[in-house]
């Protein structure tokens, strides 16, 4: 039955443990080069929600044999060594940004025709300058809308003897990831280099990280130029293990320093390859108490919460839930260098302004920046959530204050989380 609204009973404490379900960004990823590999790869804890399915349903459309273990977590990629065996497909993929990146980099270098769409907020995201990189490389893509967005139309590849493609770093690191993933399936030596400065740079080294435990190697020079050399292939390392999420991690760490905690979470830590465990960094820049182990970290109330003025634009998704935190602390806290905000699932910027100031909160929004000061009480408030996963769980911590919250469409978290209020019940029930 299809949820309305959400209503959140005022809580004053949280405390437990939670296990993290799988990383979106990594089991996307995971799931890309397995298909593309040489062999058989079985992938442990993939995450179960609607960016993932959007995925697997493509791949599968695309030829990829793809098999559950078990009514588990555990899925079978069996590879198909570098092209996809249905070489003309017609892909939907929802609002699915590291879907529909990486798969446009991957089907454009391929040899087949093949149309990709989403919903009307992905056709509104931009993808001009990924599909001039790819162009770069031969690709054949054309717009079927406005020039710039999708739907895409892609035809066979025309390779070229250019073996250089350049990227703007500045929109979306999810452009320079598609390029590297799908660079060794044209089996030349290929550079990409990235103009200007490359935001989010943590979702890239998870990209480099993945691709070695697949067999290809790139040499970087700092952040602006990526080698991929001639005859590198992506080869299955039979078993690959997601890790949790990391950005989802956020939420229960704020929660276990608004409701004093402790709350651990289990599944990142230390040794974690995503950016987003440095969220934990930004929680104890403001006061809160933070322990680390190798795959878990502990989170609860320090003796007060103090604003902070940072640069986040090395985990843009996990300062959303900064930015609810700052309605707990004293002072002003603002949050630099997010223009990706703007071209999210929604404009993120806008619509946390929006929402914060029904909590009473005052807010100043900029071009890539937003402050906030908190009200000296909160208010209960109905929050829209703009069908983005992350604005729903960001505003569940608000009924931390002691005060009701409606999340309207709460269904929104299914996208990378479906089971969330119900682990966010657990802690605080």
């Amino acid at each position: 039955m299809y949820m309305e609204f959400l209503d959140l009973s005022p809580l004053k404490h949280a405390q437990g443990a939670v296990v993290l379900p799988g990383s979106k960004s990594i089991s996307n990823r995971i799931l890309l080069l397995s298909a593309l590999a040489e062999g058989k790869t079985r992938i442990n804890h993939l995450l179960d929600s609607d960016d993932t399915q959007v995925m697997l349903a493509a791949l599968t459309k695309l030829g990829v044999s793809v098999t559950q273990v078990d009514n588990s977590r555990d899925y079978d990629v069996v590879g198909v060594g570098g092209q996809f065996p249905n070489a003309a497909a017609d892909l939907f993929l929802g609002n699915a940004g590291t879907a529909f990146r990486s798969l446009t980099a991957a089907l454009a270098l391929s040899h087949g025709d093949y149309t990709l769409s989403g919903v009307a907020r992905m056709h509104e995201r931009p993808i001009g300058d990924l599909v001039d990189g790819l162009r770069q490389l031969g690709a054949q893509i054309e717009y079927l809308d406005v020039a710039g967005f999708p739907p895409l139309k892609i035809s066979p590849l025309q390779p070229t003897d250019h073996a250089v493609a350049t990227v703007k770093g500045n929109v979306s690191s999810q452009f320079l990831t598609g390029l590297l993933l799908a660079a060794p399936m044209t089996g030349r030596a290929v550079t990409i280099k990235v103009d200007g400065e490359l935001i989010s740079k943590p979702y890239v080294e998870i990209t480099l990280n993945l691709m070695q435990r697949f067999g290809v190697n790139v040499v970087r020079d700092g952040w602006q130029s990526f080698s991929i050399a001639a005859g590198q292939r992506y080869v299955s390392p039979s078993v690959i293990t997601v890790e949790g999420d990391a950005s989802s991690a956020s939420y229960f760490l704020a929660a276990g320093v608004l409701g004093l905690g402790p709350v651990r979470v289990e599944g990142v830590g230390r040794t974690s390859i995503q950016g987003d465990v440095r969220f934990a960094e930004a929680l104890a820049q403001m006061g809160a108490n933070i322990v680390y182990e190798d795959n878990a970290i502990t989170a609860s109330a320090g003796q007060y919460l103090r604003g902070v003025d940072m640069d986040f634009n090395h985990i843009p998704d996990a300062a959303m839930t900064i930015a609810v935190v700052a309605l707990f602390a004293e002072g002003t806290t603002t949050l630099r260098n997010i223009a990706s905000w703007r071209v999210k699932e929604t404009d993120r910027i806008h619509a946390m302004a929006t929402e914060l100031r029904k909590v009473g909160a005052i807010v100043e929004e900029g071009a890539d920046y937003i402050s906030i000061t908190p009200p000296v009480k909160l208010q209960a408030a109905t929050i829209d959530t703009y069908d983005d996963h992350r604005m729903a769980m960001c505003f569940s911590l608000v009924a931390l204050g002691g005060v009701a919250v409606r999340i309207n469409d709460p269904r929104c978290v299914n996208k990378t989380f479906p089971e969330y209020f119900s682990a966010f019940a657990g802690l605080t029930s």
